[in-house]
């Protein structure tokens, strides 16, 4: 099969289309249309990437779809002809890419090619943690235990494969401090853990769920291990001389358990260095807790107003962890060291998930471990267990049963569950017999996993794994209905914080520092806003099933006192967050006037065209520029002081012709945000310079400006509602779209339009899709 580049074969596309007919001939109007667009460039020996349309080959269309999905997705984006081109009118691209689609439809109907996912994928950290939580009912900090994964077509379920030996020992020494959590076991000697404190907001207000009239600190969500007494010790943060930070004059630290203080110190200015060495030496308590999880509080008391006005008055100073000292003393870290005097594991959320049954006596033992790692390894595993599952575990029950007591087995056993390859990987296998190539159905249990994964990051719950069991999952109004059910569920949070932090480049702010010397104002806490305001308009759109073009635009956001003072809006108070209404007016709404999407596609010194561009191109548009070519010398525009302004760099760099195919699409798009600088402030004049904010789409329309953005988008809404389709499809199965996956992504969006796109009709939509419950065999 010939393989051409996309942007030479589209007007190749039309004419295969009508010559494969059955009729034999061309409509005089492709004929027309390949005269007028294409010969120029692909006619005779002189023809352009080695496309001669006067002699191509007529064939059918579903021979090589995949080259006709490339065409598509170029036309629909209106990217070909390629800008300076004379192109077609908008009747003529809507027409040719309305029959292409058509007879691409038809044939995948006929034939699916849902594609391969990988046979073994291991879970990734986050998948993990939420595996853990509703394993076992503990929640664990998975980037303390487990290093980062890698991403791959913007997610980091993606590339997730093998074990290294060292991985590995990080499995191995989690499931261990995992199972001895969740069993409870009594400790030879009293253990450890210390909890590090983000200097973000909490540190200048009150932290949520600490009483009114408190600053700072924070309450941490803690799981003892046993019934006994515990240490806390707190420790002050310090500068870069070991001076505690804002300690000028005398405070008071609160230590609260479940809400309820446990102990009040005082905290006066230090005497000189020996002074500061021993400042924090004091906040030092003994708390008795009960086994399992407790909220543990640290915060001070709030001196400088009423309690009225601690959430009535305005947030009136930035904190910057680099460059301002602090105003009033905050709290680095917290230690927790027990138990002390253990009276047993009491009765824990994890312990009546793992003891489903007692034995009355030493006799019943062996029955007793295995009922209750039969349920373990069925929830873990996501399938029904064989007896050749409980042979691999109860040796390893057994030997701990000999040396210690029945829990100690137990704990043994799940420490060995949790390193298994069937709990930290997920298996799809084929069926026996398939032949080579060939299209079949998921079973209901790795349909199961795939939307539980989907939906919640996590592993199946026993409704989900029941109907699975049953056979019954694959049936459309029962694949419905539990989609909808496991929307409405609070783990769904994970299509926030997992997927659309992900999409949208959320993750990425913690790794983006604007220049303090230009942005004095920026601070962790404003980051931390960012992110903040766009999952809650993201969350929003989930909980509420509202379309998804209300993330395009709205006439509210999600703000609190720091972020409201940063845009300029007024009369919002405190550390909370709250919907906000907008003016009509306003500079605020959707997510392209997120302080989150704008700074995290900016420079450290000021914004960037092409970022943006090149972000709304791959995250909204669906049509990513194709890489950079080799030996271009990147543009030279990352201080503040060149002589140029950033449109007029841009055009020399156009100049290049191995440049302006690429920039042409990024760059005009890029300019309508021009009127928010780096850290996502409204602006109208940069460096004294009036903001030009014109830009324009790859479809030739042109306008000002964020708002005349917006309208072009939702001009034509299937492009982002496709876009998004794409995402969550990746984000689903694991792997990357592919352009055959185009048939199952259309009829996603085609579903989805007659419910006025709202979420949960995109999810039934990815979920009912070939590819999600298809998968082909090598």
């Amino acid at each position: 099969m010939l393989r051409f580049p996309p942007a030479l074969i589209v007007c190749a596309a039309v004419t295969v289309l009508f010559v494969g007919t059955a009729a034999g001939t061309e409509p005089a109007s492709v004929r027309a249309v390949v005269e007028q667009y294409c010969m120029s460039c692909h006619d005779g020996d002189a023809a352009k990437g080695g496309l001669n349309l006067a002699t191509v080959t007529a064939e059918d269309i579903d021979r090589h779809p995949e080259a006709w999905e490339k065409v598509v997705r170029r036309l629909r984006g209106r990217q070909m002809p390629p800008d300076g081109k004379v192109r077609p009118n908008e009747e003529t691209y809507t027409s040719v890419v309305s029959q292409l689609e058509t007879v691409l439809d038809r044939a995948a109907a006929a034939k699916p090619n849902p594609g391969r996912t990988d046979t073994i994928r291991r879970l990734t950290r986050t998948e993990y943690q939420n595996a853990i939580r509703d394993l076992l009912g503990i929640h664990i900090d998975a980037t303390a235990l487990l290093p980062a994964d890698e991403a791959g077509h913007g997610f980091d379920n993606v590339t997730v494969g093998g074990l290294s030996p060292t991985l590995l020992d990080r499995y191995i020494t989690a499931a261990q401090k995992i199972s001895r959590l969740a069993v409870g076991s009594t400790r030879r000697s009293p253990d450890g853990e210390t909890i590090r404190v983000k200097a973000d907001i909490t540190q200048e207000d009150r932290a949520d769920g600490l009483p009114v009239g408190t600053r700072g600190g924070a309450l941490i969500r803690y799981t003892f291990p046993q019934d006994g007494e515990y240490d806390v010790q707190i420790r002050l943060a310090r500068d870069r001389n070991e001076h505690v930070e804002g300690l000028r004059d005398t405070h008071e630290l609160e230590v609260l358990l479940d809400r309820e203080q446990v102990k009040a110190f005082t905290l006066k200015p230090p005497a000189g260095d020996k002074g500061h060495e021993t400042a924090d030496a004091h906040l030092k308590v003994r708390v008795t807790a009960t086994a399992g999880p407790h909220d543990l509080g640290v915060t001070f008391v709030k001196q400088s107003s009423a309690l009225l006005e601690t959430t009535r008055q305005p947030y009136s100073s930035h904190f910057n962890l680099h460059r301002h000292p602090r105003l009033s003393p905050a709290v680095y870290q917290v230690s927790v060291t027990g138990p002390f005097g253990a009276k047993g594991p009491g009765d824990t959320p994890s312990r009546r998930r793992i003891f489903v049954t007692r034995p009355k006596t030493p006799a019943d033992e062996d029955a007793s471990a295995k009922q209750i790692l039969a349920t373990l390894l069925r929830r873990a595993y996501r399938r029904p267990i064989t007896d050749a599952d409980l042979d691999r575990v109860l040796p390893l029950y057994r030997e701990a049963r000999r040396e210690q007591d029945f829990e100690a087995g137990i704990e043994a056993a799940l420490s060995a569950v949790l390193v298994s390859r069937e709990f930290l990987f997920r298996i799809e296998r084929d069926p026996t017999g398939v032949a080579p190539r060939t299209a079949y159905r998921v079973s209901d249990l790795e349909l199961a996993s795939r939307l539980s994964f989907f939906l919640w990051s996590s592993i199946p719950d026993d409704e989900l794994l029941g109907t699975a069991e049953r056979g019954e999952l694959h049936k459309p109004d029962v694949l419905t209905k539990q989609t909808r059910r496991m929307l409405a569920d609070p783990r769904s949070q994970s299509l926030t914080t997992n997927f659309a932090s992900q999409w949208l480049h959320l993750r990425n702010l913690e790794a983006i520092t604007p220049d303090g010397r230009l942005f004095p104002d920026f601070d962790d806490n404003l980051r931390q806003a960012f992110r903040r305001e766009t999952e809650l308009l993201f969350e929003e759109v989930v909980r509420e099933d509202r379309s998804v073009l209300g993330l395009l635009k709205s006439d509210h956001t999600f703000l609190n006192e720091r972020l409201a003072k940063h845009y300029g809006i007024p009369h919002v108070y405190g550390p909370r967050f709250r919907r906000v209404a907008l003016d009509p007016a306003s500079e605020r709404g959707g997510l392209l006037r997120h302080g989150s999407v704008l700074t995290v596609t900016s420079y450290a010194t000021r914004t960037s065209p092409v970022i943006r561009g090149k972000w709304l191109l791959e995250n909204i548009l669906g049509t990513p520029p194709p890489p950079a070519p080799p030996n271009v010398p990147a543009l030279d525009d990352n201080t503040v002081s060149a002589t140029l302004p950033v449109r007029d760099r841009l055009a020399k760099h156009r100049a290049n012709a191995a440049c302006a195919s690429c920039h042409n699409l990024m760059d005009p798009v890029g300019f309508s945000l021009e009127n928010f600088d780096a850290v996502g402030r409204w602006r109208t004049t940069d460096e004294a310079q009036p903001v030009d904010a014109s830009g324009g789409l790859p479809d030739g329309s042109r306008f000002t400006g964020v708002a005349g953005l917006e309208a072009g988008l939702l001009k034509r809404p299937e492009i982002f509602v496709g876009t998004l389709a794409d995402k969550l499809l990746t984000f689903a199965l694991g792997r990357g779209v592919e352009p055959f996956d185009g048939p199952a992504v259309r009829k996603v969006v085609t579903t989805a339009k007659a419910a006025d796109y709202r979420f949960a009709a995109v999810i039934e939509g990815i979920v009912a899709s070939a590819p999600f419950q298809m998968r082909t065999s090598p």
